[in-house]
């Protein structure tokens, strides 16, 4: 059974009742305790987090899944509860599709441990110098079933980002390389790589990111940017996604072969796609787009040619069976990246595309102008992604904020949820106390990926009116 296929049998449970652990209640009510003892905040110091918005009727009823700042990989139904935790040294815990792993339900990969790497120095500003030693596949138990790290080329994984099981049994791994590669001015480079692991832990393919540099679509002129970077995180790929099934491959377009693997590289703005078979770049989209103004946001009619991407994150292609298969969404931060910086509007919104990848063109866009606010009130500049769910609502993490939220296609927000879960830490300069709710990456999760009588709750959550809202003055 596919997750596409458990995503289609969901039904809408509107009576269900569930119960849920007592430590998980406490757990949630610490980290309030833990913001109200931090002073005001450079954000807005007072505002609610859980499940803020909620229509069952017009949702798609789920589990969600994402690590929060606490190390821990939450499942939770859409009224917040925390149904499930595995453990996560870091912040990537990813569902494996029961489809692609012998019908297993509830397991997730997860960063098992965390050392000292080489490479992170390579990074100006870099707050953790620490790299994934280890990382692993855990059952629903919390039972580690598969695991690389020991046997990866450096001694440990150094896996980053993203991660994906495949039909096959084996593991593709995006991790970093730091090796140095003729022609860059930085001596030694943080490169992109693909490991594809067997379940014994081994390494049996290989991809480089830097032995493609030509077929990244670079003029001359950008190559010579990108090789003299004064970051050794050259590319920065944030993302590592297999083709699958599609139209286009079914028609006879060999480019999207469903076991080709899909990147995107944030510092270089283009998406593209790997042939598994030759290594080579089969397709790309970017590094090149129609223009954007820096002073007015970009058109909002569709369809129309793909215009300027910038800092992007989750691309992939939306799996058979789901509104819009075979198109690829991406969430388009609207940062600053490429080579060189790319021209984004001053005070536009970050966005999420829908792209039809045979004729490069935007078929449906999502940004802040949708739901009825300005652009720049939907903004991530970085982390980020977007999933299109079976009703046709689109899933969406607007990480930096750590707010996840369904849209319709229309715009109309159904469910908003906000990260409690916040990373706490202190400030170098200051040493004043820091609080970060972030996400990397919210993952929506069917309910028939967990074993039978996993509870959950769908009961309606209706935000007060803004004007409502207000604290009263004390005495």
């Amino acid at each position: 059974m596919t997750l596409t296929t458990t995503f289609k049998m969901l039904h809408n449970s509107p009576g269900s009742t569930a119960r849920f652990s007592p430590v998980l209640s406490q757990a949630m009510l610490g980290a309030v305790g833990v913001l109200l003892s931090l002073s005001a905040s450079a954000a807005p110091s007072i505002y609610p987090t859980g499940t803020t918005r909620y229509d069952p009727a017009k949702a798609f009823n789920s589990f969600v899944l994402f690590t929060g700042g606490d190390n821990i990989a939450h499942l939770i139904d859409l009224n917040g509860n925390s149904v499930h935790e595995w453990k996560d040294a870091a912040s990537h815990s990813t569902l494996i599709d029961p489809a692609v792993n012998g019908g297993k339900l509830g397991h997730v990969f997860v960063t098992l441990e965390m050392t000292e790497g080489i490479g992170t120095d390579l990074v100006p500003g870099q707050v953790s110098r620490k790299v994934s030693k280890t990382v692993g596949e855990l059952d629903w138990d919390g039972k580690t079933v598969w695991s690389f790290g020991d046997k990866a080329p450096s001694g440990a994984a150094q896996q980053h980002h993203d991660w994906a099981r495949l039909p096959n049994g084996n593991t593709v791994v995006l991790a970093n390389l730091v090796h140095p590669v003729k022609g860059f001015k930085q001596p030694q480079v943080l490169d992109d790589v693909v490991y594809e692991v067997n379940p014994a832990g081994e390494v049996v393919w290989k991809w480089i990111a830097s032995e493609h540099i030509n077929e990244f679509g670079f003029s001359p002129s950008e190559l010579k940017l990108v090789r003299n970077a004064d970051i050794a995180d050259y590319l920065h790929v944030n993302n590592l996604k297999v083709v699958g099934p599609n139209r286009w491959f079914a028609a006879g377009d060999k480019r999207f072969d469903p076991e080709n693997l899909l990147f995107d590289a944030r510092n270089a703005n283009f998406i593209a796609i790997i042939d598994k078979k030759t290594g080579k770049i089969a397709w790309r989209l970017g590094p090149h787009y129609k223009a954007a103004s820096e002073e007015q946001s970009q058109p909002r009619n569709v369809p129309r040619p793909v215009d300027q991407i910038s800092a992007q994150h989750d691309a992939h292609i939306i799996p058979e069976g789901l509104p819009g298969a075979g198109n690829l969404l991406v969430f388009d931060n609207q940062g600053l990246a490429g080579y060189p910086t790319a021209a984004v509007p001053r005070t536009g919104g970050s966005r999420v595309l829908e792209i039809d990848p045979v004729k490069n063109e935007i078929v449906w866009q999502y940004t802040g102008e949708d739901s009825g606010g300005p652009a720049w009130s939907f903004r991530s500049t970085h982390i980020s992604a977007a999933r299109r769910l079976p009703n046709g609502n689109t899933f969406i993490d607007e990480g930096q904020s750590g707010r996840l939220f369904q849209v319709t296609r229309d715009g109309d927000i159904v469910w908003e949820y906000v990260n409690p879960y916040v990373r706490i830490g202190k400030d170098k300069l200051t040493g004043r106390a820091t609080a970060n709710n972030q996400l990397y990456r919210g993952q929506p999760v069917p309910y028939e990926w967990v074993p039978s009588g996993t509870p959950h709750s769908e009961k309606t959550v209706v935000p007060p009116e803004s004007s409502q809202a207000s604290i009263p003055p004390g005495p």
